[in-house]
């Protein structure tokens, strides 16, 4: 069976979109196929796959689950590369919010409500950049990861997806992240994102991550956010900050605006594009 796909990124954080609307073409996602479209050297490359789907068609086993579903007609099913389940993707969500916009499926000059695993999440769009409302941060206290025989202290801050964020001396101290980051098991049972982060400036700060089902990606958008309120905390900025507070955050794919506002929402700006599309078997 050939069906249509389409890829995209932001900030170079990549994924296969799957239209499929009434969820007649690929059932229950199976983990198999995502793998074999995330491939990037038999399949079409990502770091993971983006269904698009009617939320009243959706009817995977967690379908029942999803909190706040009903306020949004499109639903987000988002897997990892190896094909796990994710709650939630940060640049994915830009992304497909943008592909909406592109095929008329979505108003982009008024603001766009989509089901995530993490509940709805509201995206604004303004040309190219597109701003993702977030959501408010959990954190949660401290943990600490490791590389090789080297420790940091990391926050635990959840973005509806958990993160550990370490600020390190130098972003080479993570190595070549080919395997996930050591953690505490017990606090991160299902694995975590990693991040490692340095000073660049005020309100400015730089990044890289390893992405739990991917492994270590160009960015990360619920991993930047992690980051902003991490640093922001570091900085004596308040939970929440008294004032709307935005940093810069590079990622090796580009930059990442995080505004941290005085109502305790998180909100995730920067661009996201649609660069090919077409059909496959795979």
């Amino acid at each position: 069976m050939s069906y249509e796909f389409l890829k995209g990124h932001g900030t170079e954080n990549d994924f296969v979109l799957l239209p499929d609307h009434d969820g007649s073409v690929h059932g229950d996602l199976d983990p198999a196929r995502v793998r074999a479209l995330c491939d990037r050297r038999a399949g079409l490359g990502g770091d993971g796959v983006l269904r698009v789907i009617r939320t009243a068609s959706y009817a995977g086993p967690d379908a029942h689950d999803l909190p706040d579903a009903a306020e949004a007609e499109w639903f987000m099913d988002y897997r990892n590369s190896d094909g796990s389940l994710s709650e939630m993707c940060g640049n994915g969500i830009r992304v497909f919010a943008r592909h909406l916009v592109d095929e008329g499926l979505a108003d982009g000059s008024a603001p766009i409500p989509v089901a995530t695993r993490d509940g709805v999440k509201v995206l604004t769009l303004e040309g190219d950049v597109v701003t993702a409302d977030m959501g408010s941060p959990f954190v949660i206290g401290e943990t600490k990861v490791a590389v090789g025989d080297r420790w940091w202290a990391a926050a635990n801050v959840d973005m509806g997806n958990p993160h550990a964020v370490a600020f390190v001396d130098d972003l080479a101290d993570a190595g070549p992240l080919l395997e996930a980051p050591a953690h505490d098991d017990a606090t991160y049972p299902h694995g975590v994102n990693v991040e490692f982060v340095v000073r660049r400036g005020a309100g400015h700060v730089a990044m890289r991550v390893h992405e739990r089902g991917s492994g270590e990606t160009r960015s990360c958008g619920t991993g930047a956010c992690a980051v902003m309120v991490a640093a922001a905390l570091a900085d004596g900025l308040g939970d929440p900050p008294a004032e709307d507070t935005a940093y810069r955050v590079d990622v090796p794919g580009g930059t990442l605006t995080v505004t941290w506002t005085a109502d305790d929402r998180v909100l995730l700006t920067g661009p996201a594009v649609v660069v090919a599309r077409g059909t496959t078997s795979l």
